[in-house]
């Protein structure tokens, strides 16, 4: 079981999110009472946008475990993607009980108070809205606007969005809760990503921002989930660095990361694992070593036995390794048929007979 936590936490860390939940479900079924894996694999779960799993793993781990503050830090990381906002605030503040002032905690506490806040302005304002329009005709006061100037007040978007990088791509995310794929039009250009939603009795969401590079379009995708959409983009340029989001005069200068091309390919994360040492290297140098290696006397010797027993077909290495046995290593010979008939004897002690070296 150890062996398939340890499998998994390194697959957790070369982003191989859905090997990671294959290894900790191995591991839990192994040992189900253990917390640590199911708030481990909840992380997991969190990486591949399963938000409902995590929650399920998360509430789990606090089960068997109510002091692990891990679990409750996942449980609400997970209720906050699905829009469980007051669930994810409960999680979050038990957990900081546990680890007084840690940043993580009261940081995403703070962001679920906004988040609730603005859910409850915006009940406030269609209420309020309500109000207005059941305000008697005769109350009314009309006003004279043949001189009045129009009022433009800018819109709130009605989905919020964000996006995080990586050195071959762009993630952007749009939430929306509930959004049906024939509602969503979506184009990617050269410099250009082009969203459309359409939700039936709604006004349509419409953005199309100047990305702050360049993307390949053949390369990208989209995927609509229970609580957003989300966009991966290839980057035309591995390794370049986003600024932003969107393209502007004051972030168009651009910002290289310093990565080779294995790098750019693949995310690296600093690692306590011991440095991986190349042990078939190691062998060849030594044989290498030892081929080239100047030898005298019985060691050059028996080096020239051994590169002629390597060297030999089986027929010859049966010769050798009988004739050796059979006479006490006095007598080595490579003739099968003239040793695999009879009893090799032992030549005197004075010397090692040398017979039929045939090839």
């Amino acid at each position: 079981m150890a062996d398939l936590e340890k499998k998994a936490k390194e697959a957790f860390i070369d982003d191989h999110f859905e090997l990671a939940v294959d290894l900790y479900t191995q591991a839990i079924a192994l040992d189900p009472t253990n917390p640590d894996l199911f708030a481990d694999r909840a992380q997991a779960n969190i990486k591949l946008n399963k938000f409902t799993e995590a929650v399920a793993d998360a509430s789990k781990a606090i089960e068997l475990d109510a002091s692990l503050a891990k679990a409750y830090l996942r449980k609400g990381i997970a209720c906050m993607k699905v829009g469980k906002y007051q669930n994810a605030k409960a999680a979050l503040e038990a957990g900081t009980s546990l680890v007084p002032g840690e940043s993580r905690f009261t940081n995403l506490i703070k962001e679920c108070d906004e988040l609730i806040a603005e859910e409850t302005g915006e009940s406030k304002n269609h209420a309020a809205d309500a109000q207005v329009n059941t305000v008697s005709r005769k109350d009314a006061v009309p006003e004279d606007t043949s001189t009045q100037a129009p009022l433009v007040i800018p819109s709130k978007p009605k989905y919020r969005h964000e996006f995080y990088q990586k050195p071959e791509e762009v993630v952007v995310s749009i939430f929306a809760k509930g959004i049906q794929a024939s509602w969503v039009t979506v184009g990617f250009g050269e410099q250009t990503l082009s969203v459309s939603v359409e939700v039936p009795g709604e006004d349509g969401y419409h953005f199309q921002p100047r990305l702050f590079g360049k993307i390949k379009p053949d390369e990208c995708k989209y995927n609509i989930l229970s609580t957003k959409v989300e966009f991966r983009l290839a980057k035309a340029e591995p390794g370049l660095h986003w600024a932003s989001l969107e393209y502007n005069k004051q972030t168009a200068v651009v910002q290289r990361i310093a990565v080779s091309s294995e790098i750019a390919q693949k995310p690296t994360y600093p690692s306590s694992k011991p440095k991986r040492v190349d042990w078939d290297k190691i062998e060849a140098q030594v044989k290498k070593e030892e081929k080239e290696e100047k030898l005298d006397g019985d060691a050059a010797l028996n080096s020239f036995f051994r590169g002629i027993y390597q060297d030999a077909d089986e027929d010859t290495r049966r010769a050798m390794k009988k004739s050796f046995v059979e006479s006490n290593g006095t007598v080595l010979s490579t003739n099968w048929k003239e040793v695999g008939t009879k009893k090799v004897e032992g030549s005197p002690p004075d010397g090692m007979e040398m017979r039929k070296w045939e090839y």
